[in-house]
């Protein structure tokens, strides 16, 4: 593998600003995962009963028989939690968004025209709330047209999100591929949506939460009562608030289940966290695809290069001239496990930087003799490749007076009768009087001193011609 395909990149230090509607410094989003009647179960065609996020600890799939206090934990939430959960959002004024699982939806009438009824948006949970880790391209595939055509039967409306939830590593491109939704969800590694290029389709993600998560209520490590729930959101709220106001707005997700916090001894801990964020100012709380249509409209996809993806050829065209004269550096660089971290000014220059660093002797030092002298002989007679004459007129050594032109002369012959080598500086760091004095300061140094520190002026150099082609 030279290609790593997972993005630890992200938006680096510095976060887009949202753009939240009037200027709030948080949003904070409520999803209600409608799942009842969609689980695993015999009745449903499937080979096993469920076995996941329930009250019952150490549940186990009963091949070919239906688990009553599994079904009856499920039964929980769509007769009871659900409306619990109904009362105490309509009550508040906010509109969450569900992801319904279709046949979950299909057996839920009167739970469905409850969330239409209070525009509450419903996003796609599946066909069916099961495993898809092991399915075949194909049938995930089907499943998720399936999910599509049955949601807007069912709905009235198709959807226009997406969360599977228990995916597939294909879930995401199928979902995408569709071409029809506004967003998909099914990553939990950002607190701000972000463009993800998909074919030809640059398809929304709006990150999802396991943390801020009721489902750890029903985990081994996870909330033991409301409150401890409460405090936990609490604390995300606060971090993010604190951000916002900073000037660094983000996003929180908040993942409900009818079943889990839809019970009495937790739904407090919910209500309580709801009292609490409107009690401040500047917190939005919208609907997931509230937030799709503003991000679309603030933060619209832009074409972005992705050089980990390019042939050879082009990227050794692009970057074989970074390192003076020294296109292998590129080539090797190619070589590398590079992926959407190595597509920005940074990434690409760590990769070129590595293959640098990890170079013999020799070729490192074939490096430094393919740099030329600082106003010498090349520059002159216009032999200089265009970055080295750009880099050179910056600070002003393409106009140098006689007496200037003279010292320069003079340097250069004593640096390179020393060392082996040329003087080598990053000059857009330096004007001309500062390059001289640097030239007559490290003449004096020993030339394993001076090897060293050419080798990390070649990588400035670098670095700042890296930044000039891609901004």
């Amino acid at each position: 593998m030279i290609r790593y395909p997972r993005n630890l990149r992200g938006y680096g230090p510095t976060t887009p600003d949202p753009m939240w509607p009037n200027g709030a410094r948080i949003a904070v989003q409520f999803v209600v995962n409608y799942e009842e009647g969609g689980e695993n179960n015999v009745l449903h065609g499937d080979a096993a009963s469920e076995a996941f996020l329930s009250e019952i600890i150490g549940a186990a799939p009963w091949p070919g028989q239906r688990h009553w206090n599994m079904e009856s934990n499920y039964d929980y939430g769509a007769r009871a939690g659900f409306w619990r959960l109904h009362r105490l959002f309509t009550g508040a004024g906010i509109k969450p968004t569900v992801y319904g699982v279709a046949t979950a939806l299909a057996r839920s009438p009167e739970q469905v025209a409850a969330m239409v009824g209070a525009e509450w948006e419903i996003a796609s949970h599946g066909f069916k709330w099961v495993e898809h880790k092991d399915m075949p391209e194909a049938e995930e595939r089907a499943a998720i047209e399936e999910a599509i055509r049955l949601h807007t039967e069912v709905v009235g409306t198709p959807p226009e999100g997406w969360y599977t939830g228990r995916c597939s590593m294909n879930t995401v491109r199928l979902a995408a591929e569709t071409g029809q939704l506004a967003y998909v969800s099914d990553t939990i590694d950002d607190d701000l949506p972000y463009w993800m290029r998909v074919g030809e389709r640059d398809q929304l993600v709006i990150p999802y939460t396991m943390d801020a998560n009721d489902m750890r209520f029903a985990t081994a490590q996870g909330f033991n009562t409301g409150e401890h729930f409460f405090t936990y959101l609490k604390d995300s709220f606060d971090a993010l608030y604190a951000e916002g106001l900073a000037g660094a707005p983000k996003m929180m997700s908040v993942g409900l289940h009818c079943r889990i916090v839809g019970r009495p001894g937790r739904v407090m801990g919910l209500k309580k966290f709801i009292d609490y964020i409107q009690s401040f100012e500047g917190v939005w709380t919208p609907r997931r695809i509230d937030i799709a249509r503003n991000w679309a409209e603030a933060h619209p996809p832009i074409a972005q290069i992705e050089p980990h993806t390019w042939e050879k050829a082009d990227f050794v065209a692009q970057f074989g001239g970074i390192f003076e004269h020294s296109s292998w550096i590129a080539e090797r660089a190619w070589e590398m496990e590079l992926g959407p971290a190595h597509d920005s000014v940074i990434g690409l220059h760590n990769a070129l930087a590595r293959v640098f660093r990890s170079a013999s002797h020799e070729e490192r030092l074939g490096v430094l003799t393919a740099h030329p002298d600082l106003a010498g002989k090349l520059a002159a007679a216009k032999r200089l490749t265009a970055e080295s004459t750009s880099e050179q007129a910056s600070a002003g050594l393409d106009a140098l007076t006689d007496a200037e032109r003279a010292d320069f002369t003079r340097l250069n012959t004593d640096y390179v009768e020393k060392h082996g080598f040329p003087f080598i500086i990053a000059v857009r760091d330096h004007d001309k009087q500062g390059i001289l004095n640097a030239f007559t300061r490290r003449v004096e140094n020993d030339t394993e001193t001076e090897f060293t520190e050419a080798c990390k002026q070649v990588e400035r150099i670098a670095l700042l011609r890296l930044k000039e082609k891609l901004g």
